[in-house]
């Protein structure tokens, strides 16, 4: 398994054991990890969500009246670039 999916596993797995119920998905470039926040999440959860997201890319929430908290996180399932990115036919 891709080190890009264990990470997102982990992500999950952890979200889960605060009591929230994640999805996952695989996309080209990403897995992305959601979870709806409830209002009564107290301030420890809090804390133990905010370290399982942190291992992502990128995470934020989603916020609004109608729909509630959206917990999202993102893990990169493509490597970063290394060495000279100038392009084809710019090496040297």
């Amino acid at each position: 398994m891709p080190a890009s999916e264990v990470s997102a596993e982990d992500i999950a797995a952890r979200l889960s054991a605060v009591g929230l119920t994640p999805r996952v998905e695989q996309h080209r470039q990403v897995t992305s990890i959601e979870a709806e926040v409830p209002e009564s999440l107290s301030a420890e959860l809090w804390r133990e969500v905010l370290e399982a997201v942190a291992e992502a890319d990128r995470f934020g929430l989603l916020a609004n009246s109608l729909n509630g908290r959206t917990l999202w996180a993102a893990v990169s399932t493509t490597a970063p670039a290394t060495g000279d990115v100038r392009g084809p036919g710019r090496q040297q």
